[in-house]
């Protein structure tokens, strides 16, 4: 993978769960590792979840502690370190970006399976640029015309994941409430509905809407994504945006509550066709 591709999000994951297994294997706690590379318990705790970068000295420790002494096996660790250092194309946009979103960036773009329920907004890889633009200007007020421009732009690169070769599927429900509420002016609603039509006709694009007449339903904690890998070692990763930070949860039970969520939206939502029909009629309805 090229720097401009988010491999090196996966990769710090993938050398963490190594890391992590090599540990447990020889009964080391995160405590004692922490103390062999002079940082704190928590440190081994972001390294294993690939939260932080790796620096090859601290690597290198840590394998020496946990027994692996084979030179090819460490090289290829230690070269997996080095890769995953590397800064994503989505570096440059990292002074207009909360500093908990590169990394949720990096997942969408390596993740093969994009989960997403949404309430307020229409998903950032479904907006239009004017409908990004509108909503990017009311969360950042005050923000320079270029600093929008910029954000707007990040917004824009996300959504050629969808297009390339190897575009991940992505099943989403929008809540109804997300197409109802006006950003941007009436016209610019108008386009953002013919472009959610577009965008649900193409095969790797399942959307589903969840319609006011329904009543209550099992998305009542809010808004989440749940991102898949293709490799085998990764655990899916359910995302949380806050007000001033996200959380990333990986622990099976967690996702497993999350995945049946959507799960149950999914079957209780009008099927992709029926979805489809609903936002034609809102499309004439504006």
């Amino acid at each position: 993978m090229s720097a401009g591709e988010p491999g090196s999000v996966v990769r710090r994951m993938l050398l963490g769960s190594q890391l992590r297994r090599l540990r447990e294997a020889r009964g080391i706690t995160r405590e004692a590792a922490g103390y062999s590379i002079r940082a704190s318990e928590s440190k081994i705790s972001r390294m294993e979840l690939g939260r932080v970068s790796f620096k090859t000295r601290d690597v290198e420790d840590l394998l020496t502690l946990y027994g692996i002494t084979d030179e090819a096996e460490r090289a290829s660790l230690l070269s997996l370190a080095k890769e995953a250092n590397v800064a994503g194309w989505w570096h440059s946009y990292s002074d207009v970006l909360p500093s908990w979103f590169p990394t949720y960036v990096g997942l969408e773009g390596a993740a093969s399976l994009i989960r997403v329920y949404e309430v307020q907004f229409v998903h950032g890889l479904l907006q239009t640029e004017e409908y990004a633009r509108a909503v990017v200007r009311r969360g950042m007020r005050g923000a320079s015309e270029d600093d929008v421009e910029r954000r707007v732009a990040l917004r824009l690169e996300r959504q050629k994941c969808l297009v390339s070769e190897n575009a991940p599927d992505l099943h989403i429900v929008l809540d109804e409430a997300a197409l109802r509420r006006p950003h941007g002016g009436r016209e610019v609603m108008r386009g953002q509905l013919q472009h959610l039509i577009e965008m649900s006709e193409r095969p790797n694009v399942r959307l589903q809407v969840m319609p006011f007449s329904f009543g209550g339903h099992s998305g009542e904690s809010g808004a989440f994504t749940i991102l898949s890998f293709p490799e085998a070692d990764l655990s899916d990763v359910v995302y949380l945006e806050q007000l001033t930070s996200a959380l990333y949860l990986d622990k099976p039970e967690d996702v497993a509550q999350y995945a049946r969520v959507l799960q149950e939206l999914q079957n209780d939502c009008p099927s992709p066709d029926e979805s489809r029909d609903l936002l034609r009629g809102l499309l004439q309805l504006s």
